[in-house]
């Protein structure tokens, strides 16, 4: 067998460059600001954007004794409840304590004239970030590890009392599906650029075969391999990143949208998440979908995963809705991201791919 061979992403997105003009800001504002803040703070301060973040511009904040992470809105037009900053500090704050593999949350600043939008600034936590599900560059012993590890830590956090850290109002219990719809349909119409017919399709589907909701949970919204920080050496996951879209939902939804990585379409055409289908997983060491379903089954102690095929639509056509916003952003002149412009292509292939499930689920037309 072929040895898979390191994902272009992982070129694209790590590691961090010059601050792009567009995210400039005054530097020596936002030092003073900062050092009246953290305990600690030492000048003089230095700053790089991060290569990744599509939604909100991320930037590694150097000092003389450590570095920090800035999660800030894009300035300029924005979609409604989107890049909210404010919910991922709350999030990290409320999970930190719990030992729940987060960064420390260190400042929420809601004051706009700081750096022109709100921000929050948490510490840099120094590991291993994977762009792409084959890790190229471990064993198959490390990657059965490495993706138990991840399992692991979603189940965990599916199981945590969001009531008792403070969560219940963080969202709305139940009807999880059915909002999430509404919202993608909502942000999907704002920003769409041309006719897809399985979006329209599936806008109309969805909401009318809703499956029941057993319980509710903090979901991430986007969890998956490149949005955490493996140990420098140990397959263990040291921070989940990236939560923008969490919320109180359907762990079932958090827990499928996860698994889009087994069935995501080949070609180029995933919306830069890259795909697991047609890889040797047995000989790479990596899980089959469905041993990766039974490894979650017990590590969250339930029996099965149910409407599998719904779950896939819907989560095909969410991607396909949060893409479509990054490609309205382009439009708009507010995306983070310079590779953001890809994902135009990547719309209609998820449609059809979510429309692709939807008939397997009962679908007609």
């Amino acid at each position: 067998m072929t040895e898979p061979v390191a994902d272009d992403r992982q070129e694209k997105f790590s590691g961090t460059k010059e601050v792009a003009e567009a995210y400039r800001f005054d530097v020596k504002k936002l030092e003073d600001y900062l050092a009246s803040k953290i305990e600690g703070f030492q000048t003089p301060l230095t700053v790089q954007q991060f290569k990744g973040g599509q939604s909100n511009p991320t930037y590694q904040l150097i000092t003389p004794n450590r570095k920090y992470v800035l999660r800030r809105k894009p300035p300029g037009k924005l979609l409604p409840s989107a890049h909210a900053v404010d919910r991922e500090y709350r999030i990290i704050a409320a999970l930190y304590p719990t030992g729940f593999p987060v960064a420390k949350p260190y400042v929420l600043c809601e004051d706009e004239t700081v750096i022109g939008t709100m921000f929050y600034v948490m510490d840099c936590v120094e590991g291993r970030i994977y762009w792409g599900p084959m890790l190229p560059d471990q064993t198959p012993k490390q990657r059965t590890q490495i993706y138990a590890a991840m399992n692991e830590t979603l189940a965990r956090l599916h199981s945590l009392d969001y009531e008792k850290l403070g969560l219940a109002d963080f969202g709305k219990p139940g009807n999880y599906i059915g909002r999430q719809i509404a919202r993608w349909t909502k942000q999907y119409l704002a920003s769409v650029t041309e006719t897809i017919d399985e979006m329209d399709k599936l806008m109309d589907w969805l909401p009318k075969h809703l499956p029941p909701e057993e319980r509710s949970s903090i979901v991430h919204g986007d969890y998956r391999l490149d949005n955490m920080i493996l140990h420098p050496t140990e397959p263990k996951v040291i921070a989940v990143l990236d939560w923008e879209l969490c919320t109180i939902g359907d762990p079932m939804a958090d827990f499928t949208y996860h698994l889009m990585q087994w069935v995501m379409p080949q070609g180029g055409t995933t919306g830069g998440t890259s795909t697991l289908m047609g890889a040797d997983l047995k000989t790479l060491g990596i899980p089959e979908m469905d041993e990766y379903v039974a490894m979650y089954c017990r590590n969250a102690g339930r029996a099965n995963v149910p409407n599998m095929d719904y779950y896939a639509a819907y989560n095909f056509f969410r991607l396909a809705g949060i893409l479509q916003g990054i490609v309205g952003r382009v439009r708009d002149g507010t995306a983070a991201n310079q590779n953001a412009a890809q994902n135009a292509d990547a719309v209609r292939p998820l449609a059809q791919r979510a429309w692709y499930f939807a008939k397997r689920a009962g679908a007609e037309g």
